[in-house]
């Protein structure tokens, strides 16, 4: 399909979530993509962020000379570390910086350095459910992708995950786009079945009993004070979670150490109950989204929350950090 020019109002103003992937591979292409995108958006008056990394931020500001006071900025590494902690971001900075009748820019460029395997599959699955997750808010979102350093798979992904690309001022469908859900289902989390070493509880729809075997697991690896609570309180929302939205079943329970890091296995039976959408619980609490203010909050304890169907069941696995994770103190 032929690019088109993105124009001074860009695609889709005002009409709800714009979404665009921009690869680059010098600075020259970045700045040919990021100046006419915020200088046209502080023209216009709408709020522009640079979410991207202290070079960019340092090349745009000095290409946007006395424009760059308007731009707001972040450093990229630190605008949310983790998949939910970027949606909130994105979401909490649009709150914060709307204004009525007018459209937000945003340049958000993800950090893909150094990422395990199971975080760049979390990612890769949160670039495509941002269509879904942010697609009422009036945002034209370009996802910079620097080609020099970020892995040819990551690359790749972006034309699946954005339904077009910003080259410059020109825009481009992406052909190897994929609707969000089908795509999230072929990204999933690696499995991790139970090593020998781990302690499994019997099937329960008791919530203290869940509890009790979430705090003595935590407490036998090390944990105490504060971590222990909430490595407590995260299993227990996301065991909620399954019994919730399924009456009538129970949960299995197993639990084993990780260097680093304590993780949990639940998993639900029952091909007859609704599956547990992958991106559930990605979004912050809200009367709408039903029961998913656990899982929500059960995300924003763990270092890793992962949903998949499984032997005619759906499993969550949690990973909460260990006691000698300093990262996590």
């Amino acid at each position: 399909m032929p690019a088109e020019h993105a124009g001074p109002a860009g695609p889709g103003a005002g009409r709800g979530f714009v979404h665009h992937a921009c690869l680059y591979g010098s600075d020259t292409e970045f700045l040919a993509m990021a100046v006419p995108f915020a200088r046209a958006g502080l023209a216009a008056g709408e709020p522009v962020l640079a979410a991207t990394t202290p070079a960019n931020i340092e090349l745009l500001r000095a290409a946007l000379g006395d424009g760059a006071y308007a731009l707001d900025t972040a450093e990229t590494a630190y605008f949310g570390r983790r998949p939910v902690e970027r949606v909130h971001a994105f979401l909490h900075h649009h709150e914060r910086r709307a204004r009525p009748g007018r459209r937000m820019r945003m340049i958000a460029e993800p950090v893909w350095g150094g990422r395990s395997g199971r975080q760049t599959a979390e990612w890769k699955r949160m670039e495509s459910g941002l269509n879904l997750l942010l697609a009422p808010l009036p945002l034209w979102m370009v996802c910079p992708y620097d080609t020099r350093t970020v892995p040819a798979d990551v690359a790749e992904a972006a034309c699946a995950t954005h339904p077009a690309r910003l080259d410059g001022e020109h825009v481009t469908p992406c052909a190897a786009y994929r609707d969000p859900a089908d795509y999230t289902a072929s990204v999933p989390p690696p499995d991790l079945p139970p090593p020998p070493t781990a302690v499994a509880a019997p099937p329960t729809a008791d919530l203290a009993a869940v509890r009790r075997f979430a705090r003595a697991r935590a407490a036998a690896a090390g944990l105490t004070g504060e971590r222990l609570a909430l490595a407590e309180l995260a299993v227990h929302e996301a065991a909620g979670h399954l019994l919730d939205t399924a009456e009538g079943t129970r949960v299995t329970l197993s639990a084993w150490e990780e260097p680093g890091a304590l993780v949990y296995d639940l998993w639900r039976p029952g091909p007859h109950s609704a599956p547990v959408p992958a991106l559930a619980g990605c979004l912050p609490p809200g009367a709408d989204r039903g029961g998913e203010d656990g899982l929500w909050l059960a995300r924003r304890l763990c270092v890793s929350l992962d949903v998949r169907l499984r032997g005619g069941g759906t499993g969550i696995t949690l990973c909460v950090a260990g006691p000698t994770d300093a990262e996590a103190l």
